[in-house]
């Protein structure tokens, strides 16, 4: 019951939790905080490996090991408050002694960021104290064994006792002891009451308050068959008399005695009621988020974002070969890859967003509103946007429409100048509202390539997961040196300065984006027929653009694929390459060169620290 005491606590100290950040925000919830600061304080290689193989589902996974790993902590302590019940109470309330700990160390902490962790913390230690105290703490079985010893012994009531003796098991002093031969229930007695052995009730009174073996009974003398007795009449039995055994103490047969009983019902009942009680807590919390969040997307959808001054041109009708399983030229929002740490997606309002531009080089600091934005020359482009934890023919790239106004301008009009003309900064650094940094070459993001503050993404102002209002788009460049999503300030500064959030981690300061390619048809074992087969896939380059695609098969020669209209050298190429297919297993892949002259290479490298390398490959069964 103590593990189930525990279970039922760490349930409703999240519920409970999840109910007061309804209050505050649903960043503050202890699962939230907690695995944020988990995330913060991943190595490299694991976060690389959860991405890999749990890709966009990495965070969901998290948040489930958290849930996990709490709730084996409730069965361990509520093991432990049977035992111990005040310190059992008090290591519950970590629960919220750590939550409280992640929150104000979150670099988005807010004060009130500590209350749903703390209001968690005290109901699980509270809560946890009053059912394990439904629970026995001492056992029948230890209790009717301790009696069997003191009545093998003759053990008389004293006060203070049963008729089993003191809690040693030893017959109180100047109680009267019969011989063996009589028997185990020669002179029990029962400070209740209890029938004796010839049917009548025992003394009590007087004989229970201290002097049963006392007065008129000569001290170690007592006569066979006879119980001494102070003030109540000796009883005698007669010599082999076995007496019928006296009624067992009520609570023996439910396997606890005295006080202790345990009433399994009531504690049933009332696990079952702290746990109703939570999971309503919990509901109404979520209840209360989902409404905040439907007032956020209503207001969201509820922003006309004005016509660009200069519009993306029209995607060429062969940019994208007509081939089953290729991906769409442009990404669909629903289908454009997210990777962050962000466990919980900010829903920031805005109207009350402002975005921040100060440090070495600028004039004097700039605060704009997204109003402020908006009334500036926007600009829409295609932009290819690949993530530095894509592996060799990854799903982390994605193609869509920006709309946006020119970084560069922002920067001019602040008094920033570039390195290359004498400017102080070389590194700007982007904050996101939940603290993350991301610093890009100030050279890069003003060489006249379109450097982005986005605020629409296909038509639409950004969506929430994607970082609504405002982000950071900057061709040719990882995200992770440039996509800042929820952008709230820029600085300038230097890199020698200044490390980002993903350089402390061992990553590099910068990150071009590298060539690459991916066969997307046929796709991985698949089982084509043979003849002519298509396989089609991208390629990308970005700012730098795709000069050719190659495919072999088995590692024979090399062929020239047919290349999709080019859009725009900071887009992918999609291209198509018709396989006469024999029967049997084949290996196919696939290079690219850009318009550097650069071709891709063989050796394969993992993500870290700036991007993998390599072919990819499948292999099918043709039949």
């Amino acid at each position: 019951m103590g593990s189930a005491s525990g279970a039922v606590a760490g349930f409703a100290a999240l519920a409970v939790a999840e109910l007061v950040s309804a209050a505050v925000r649903p960043e503050a919830s202890p699962v939230t905080v907690v695995g944020g600061a988990a995330v913060d304080r991943t190595p490299p290689e694991l976060k690389d490996f959860a991405v890999r193989h749990f890709g966009t589902e990495d965070k969901a996974v998290l948040q489930l090991g958290i849930v996990v790993v709490l709730a084996l902590f409730a069965f361990a302590v509520g093991a432990l408050a049977v035992r111990h019940r005040r310190i059992g109470a008090v290591v519950a309330l970590l629960f919220g002694v750590v939550g409280v700990a992640a929150a104000v160390t979150r670099p988005d902490a807010r004060p009130s960021d500590v209350l749903p962790s703390a209001v968690g913390g005290v109901v699980a230690g509270c809560l946890l104290y009053w059912l394990v105290g439904r629970v026995p703490g001492v056992p029948a079985s230890t209790a009717v064994g301790a009696g069997k010893a003191a009545s093998l012994s003759g053990g008389g009531g004293a006060a203070g006792t049963t008729a089993y003796g003191d809690r040693s098991g030893r017959a109180p002093r100047g109680a009267s002891r019969s011989t063996p031969e009589h028997g185990n229930d020669a002179g029990r007695t029962s400070a209740g009451g209890l029938p004796g052995p010839t049917g009548a009730p025992l003394a009590s009174g007087k004989a229970a308050s201290g002097k049963a073996a006392s007065g008129k009974a000569e001290s170690g003398k007592s006569e066979p068959g006879k119980v001494a007795s102070g003030t109540a009449e000796a009883e005698t039995v007669e010599p082999g008399r076995v007496e019928p055994r006296a009624a067992e103490p009520e609570g023996a047969e439910s396997g606890v005695i005295g006080r202790g009983a345990f009433d399994r019902r009531g504690f049933v009942v009332a696990a079952t009621a702290a746990a109703a009680v939570s999971a309503g807590a919990g509901a109404l919390g979520r209840h209360l988020n989902a409404d905040k969040l439907a007032a956020e997307a209503a207001d969201r959808a509820d922003i006309v974002l004005p016509r660009p001054v200069s519009t993306a041109r029209p995607v060429p009708a062969e940019a994208h070969p007509n081939v089953a399983g290729l991906s769409p030229f442009v990404t669909a929002n629903k289908d454009f890859y997210r990777v962050d740490t962000a466990l919980a997606v900010p829903h920031v309002d805005a109207g009350a967003w402002r975005l921040r531009l100060h440090g070495k080089g600028v004039r004097r600091p700039v605060t704009f509103t997204f109003q402020d934005l908006l009334r500036r020359d926007l600009i829409e482009r295609h932009i290819t946007l690949t993530c530095v934890s894509n592996q060799v023919g990854g799903p982390y790239v994605g193609n869509a429409r920006w709309i946006g106004v020119r970084l560069a301008d922002v920067l001019k009009e602040a008094g920033v100048r570039p390195p290359s003309q004498g400017g102080p900064a070389d590194q700007l650094v982007a904050r996101s509202v939940d603290g993350m940094t991301i610093g890009s070459p100030v050279e890069t993001v003003m060489d006249g390539r379109d450097a982005l503050l986005a605020v629409g993404m296909n038509g639409e102002p950004l969506p929430f997961a994607h970082g609504f209002p405002v982000r950071m788009v900057v061709p040719g460049l990882y995200g992770y040196v440039s996509a800042c999503k929820w952008l709230t300030d820029l600085e300038l500064t230097t890199f020698d300065d200044f490390d980002a959030y993903w350089v402390k981690r061992t990553w590099s300061r910068e990150a071009p984006i590298k060539t690459e390619s991916r066969i997307d048809t046929p796709r991985p074992f698949a089982s084509p027929k043979a003849g002519v087969v298509p396989v089609a896939g991208v390629a990308w380059a970005q700012h730098r653009g795709i000069a050719r695609v190659e495919v072999r098969v088995d590692g024979g020669a090399w062929h020239d694929a047919e290349l999709g209209a080019e859009d725009t050298s900071d887009t992918w190429r999609q291209w198509v390459w018709p396989w006469k297919a024999a029967s049997g297993s084949h290996t196919l892949e696939v290079r690219a060169t850009d318009r550097t002259g650069h071709t891709q290479t063989e050796h394969r490298v993992g993500t870290v620290p700036n991007g993998a390398t390599g072919w990819h490959s499948v292999v099918v069964a043709v039949t």
